[in-house]
């Protein structure tokens, strides 16, 4: 009994610690690991520290360069609001979006797609062609025309992005759900007289939990395109807030004369994105349990 009791213990050990241990030997993922805690601190830490709000306008320094001496580490856009602050708090918002749009299209896309995958027949047939349906539909032109319909507040850009994005989620799910459905520990639930609703809720879903964390590393960047897309176009946030979009998005049109406004924002937005790839790189090899198992 003892044995048995210390090898499943040491068994438990190495599946919660096995994927941790095998992403930190994968330094590329590690790095961008500790880049993005190193940057999520920063975006909500820096705009607490600075003596500028990100929306205070200094007219006497209009287009400033970085500077020390001024503490415009940024230095200052075309209204003299302080670049830097601005880039801090312009991630807070890319990032929110990126969490929380990416939650909205999980949250959608497991229930769809475990509850097609699971009851199978004219019931999945039907909810799949469906997804087909909304395939069919240009992705960034609904998006678009919710925004436009609806009104441009940020609470709207996360559901809007989310309630778009759960299509592919929904397709991963439903091929994983078939394989799963069919495995011994699911009959034995069945025969065990567990409703349907308990085994997708305890059996299926936390089986899924592998896929779907390699697919949200994989959907933040996405949605965090789509909004500095659609701020870019000037559908996204409103001033005087903003985002790394809309950062980029000025700074673009000021290149020539103040190029550190597109620089700054542009090279946090693409280290974030390098960083989640990396991530979702990773993990998807500490995951993998052909790799687990040798």
């Amino acid at each position: 009994m003892n044995a048995a009791t210390k090898t499943s213990t040491i068994r438990g050990r190495a599946l919660s610690t096995d994927v941790w241990e095998t992403l930190k030997k994968n330094r590329a993922a590690f790095v961008a690991t500790l880049l993005l805690a190193v940057m999520s601190v920063m975006v909500v830490v820096a705009p607490i520290l600075s003596p500028y709000a990100f929306d205070a306008t200094d007219f006497d320094r209009i287009s400033v360069g970085p500077s020390l001496s001024t503490l415009h580490l940024f230095g200052t856009d075309a209204l003299g609001r302080d670049l830097f602050v601005r880039t801090m708090y312009g991630g807070r918002i890319s990032l929110m979006v990126g969490l929380v749009a990416t939650a909205v299209s999980l949250v959608i896309g497991i229930a769809w797609g475990a509850t097609a995958g699971f009851i199978g027949g004219r019931s999945d047939h039907v909810m799949m062609r469906i997804v087909d349906v909304l395939y069919a539909m240009p992705f960034m032109f609904f998006v678009i025309l919710l925004m436009v319909f609806f009104g441009r507040s940020i609470v709207l850009i996360f559901v809007a992005i989310g309630a778009i994005n759960w299509l592919d989620m929904a397709r991963i799910v439903r091929g994983q759900t078939l394989s799963l459905k069919e495995k011994e520990f699911v009959e034995a639930a069945r025969a065990g007289g567990v409703s349907n609703v308990k085994i997708v809720l305890h059996h299926i879903v936390p089986n899924l939990l592998g896929v779907v964390a390699v697919y949200v590393t994989l959907t933040i960047p996405q949605v965090i395109l789509v909004e500095s897309f659609l701020s870019f176009l000037g559908l996204g946030v409103q001033e005087p807030m903003t985002s790394w979009g809309a950062l980029v998005n000025e700074g673009a049109q000021e290149m020539e004369t103040a190029p550190w406004m597109l620089i700054f924002p542009g090279a946090f937005l693409a280290t974030t994105l390098f960083c989640l790839n990396f991530i979702g790189d990773g993990l998807r090899d500490a995951l993998d349990p052909r790799d687990r198992s040798n």
